[in-house]
Order: C-alpha cells, then structure tokens, then sequence
C-alpha cells in the first residue's frame, strides 16, 4: 500500500505557516528584551523599597545603571545571537549571501538596529527612572562623556560577541535556549541585581574576565554619585581597566566572528 506524498501546495502552507511563527516569535523577543530591564527596574524599587545602599542611595539609583548595562547587553550580544541564528535556520542568509547585498551592509543593518533600541531602551528607562521613580538623572558633562564612550565601547564588543556566538546554537528553534541562560548567568555576577561588592570574592573575580561587569561598573560611574565609588571593591570605578577589558573583548569578538561565522545551516554543509 503505497502512501501519498504531500502536495508542493501543502510543503508551500506549511513552510509558510512555520516563517509566519517564527516572524512572531522573533518580534516576541525583540519587544522582551526592550522591556526586560524597564520591568525589573520597577519590581527592584518596589521590592528594596527603603534600603539604603549607603551614601544615601535608594534602590531606584543603585539599580538603574546595572539595568540601563544589562539592556544595551541583551539588545546586542543576545538579540543578535537568537536573530542571526533563527534567520540561519530559516535559510534568509543564505538567500541574502544571494543577493547583490554586500555582507558589509548585512551587519551594519543588523549593528544599527541594535543602536537604534539601545538609545530608544535608555531614553524609556531614563525617563521612568527619573520621572516616577525619583532618580537623581546626572548633570555634569563629563559624567555625559563618559556614558557615551561606555555606551558606545559596551554595544560594540556586545554586537561583534553576540555575532559570534550565533553559531553556537544548532537551530534556530534552541538559540533562546542556548543564549539566555548564559547572559542571565552572567547578569548575576556582575552586579545587575546584586550588590556588586557583597557578591562572594570568587564569583567577583570570574565577573572581571567578561564585558558586562565592567559596562555596569562603567554605568554606576555615570549615575551614582562621585563618593559611592569607595564602595566598589577596589576602592575606584576603574574605568581605565574597564576600557581595556571591553577594548580587548571588542577585539576578540571581531576576530572570532569573522573566523567562525556561517551563512548556511550546519546541515548545508
């Protein structure tokens, strides 16, 4: 008994049905990641609500600078690891290598996208932290100076690491399996939602070897105020080792990524 193949009609719909889903999923994620750190900002200073973090700073300034590190962290380095891996498995880049669309272009649309939501996410969670949650927003230009060459080294070496990683996951379908835990791991060690310096030694010191500790630390120096510094565990922001560590991972990022991406599937050969 012979059994019927499926109609190219029925592949068509079907293969349709799963690009439409996963066009959703992928939104889904995008609009996750732009309000994952505005959400915990708010459950952080109701729950710390009336804690004093020493030198008179609420719940609502000390969290504020690690939230604002951890969302230009998952709008580049998570963002672009689940994207790129999802269009992977759904053959776009190999549609796109097709194209007269340079590679160049591919990534500078991807890199501008993730500029564009980091400054749109930043300017949400400023104005919620400033306007309904009493957060002291700095004024001094220096302090502006030195959120912008942060911000800028932060989501460089968050894109360039997060395109590499992409090939890391083996579908599309496990890419948020595979990438959020390892940035929710990291996100509690480098003093997102801890106290950096009450975090054990050990764990401090693992912290120190990737980007998003020294993006929070970075960020604490801008938005918390000048004698708080006393309290990092090493008596300074640091933000000269800082510079170095993101320089060197921007670095490092660069020369995996172009080493180790693929435009096809695994399976593509």
């Amino acid at each position: 008994m012979s059994t019927a193949l499926p109609s190219p009609l029925k592949i068509g719909v079907s293969r349709t049905r799963l690009e439409v889903r996963e066009f959703f999923r992928e939104r889904e994620q995008l609009i996750f990641t732009f309000l994952f750190p505005i959400i915990f900002l708010g459950i952080f200073s109701a729950v710390f609500s009336g804690t004093d973090f020493s030198g008179g700073v609420d719940a609502a300034t000390y969290f504020t600078p690690g939230m604002i590190a951890s969302g230009i962290f998952l709008t580049s380095f998570q963002s672009l690891s689940i994207g790129i891996a999802i269009e992977r498995d759904q053959d776009v880049l190999k549609r796109l290598r097709g194209t007269p669309m340079s590679s160049q272009s591919y990534f500078i649309g991807k890199i501008g996208v993730v500029l564009v939501t980091s400054v749109l996410q930043f300017g949400l969670l400023l104005a919620i932290a400033g306007l309904l949650l009493g957060v002291d927003i700095p004024s001094e230009p220096e302090k502006w100076l030195n959120f912008v060459w942060i911000f800028i080294l932060g989501t460089a070496s968050g894109c360039v690491l997060g395109i590499a990683f992409s090939v890391v996951p083996k579908s599309g379908r496990a890419a948020s399996a595979v990438v959020t835990p390892v940035v929710l791991l990291l996100q509690f060690i480098s003093g997102v939602y801890f106290v950096y310096s009450s975090l054990p030694a050990w764990m401090r010191t693992v912290a120190e070897i990737f980007p998003l500790k020294w993006l929070a630390q970075g960020m604490r120096s801008v938005f918390l105020p000048d004698g708080f510094e006393v309290n990092e565990p090493g008596g300074s922001w640091q933000l000269g080792t800082g510079a170095i560590v993101l320089s060197v991972w921007l670095v490092v990022g660069l020369l995996v990524a172009q080493r180790v991406f693929r435009w096809t599937r695994r399976d593509a050969g």
